[in-house]
């Protein structure tokens, strides 16, 4: 076999991305990730809310049995407090 006579040409193929595609890239990646950590704590802030709507339910449900025990009912008007006996609603 001879040699070669011509040096083999170089790959015209690119090695790596140009710095502005670079930068690019890198600010797309950056921000998908903050916006996926985002969504991790709202979730987290939704749950801990959804259980603090719970607790505030419960808090109120043991309210009314009190109202219920200590007044014979539990319908009690939030604007004013007024006690509303036998379902008779006053026409104020």
């Amino acid at each position: 076999m001879a040699k070669r006579k011509t040096p083999k040409a170089k790959s015209l193929v690119a090695e790596k991305v140009t710095n502005q595609q670079l930068i690019k890239l890198q600010g797309l990646v950056k921000a998908i990730t903050q916006t996926q950590n985002e969504i991790g704590v709202l979730s987290t802030r939704q749950h801990n809310l959804a259980h603090q709507v719970f607790e505030y339910q419960g808090a109120l449900s043991n309210l009314q049995k009190e109202f219920k025990e200590q007044y014979g009912t539990d319908e009690i008007s939030i604007s004013d407090g007024k006690i509303e006996y036998n379902g008779s609603k006053s026409n104020s």
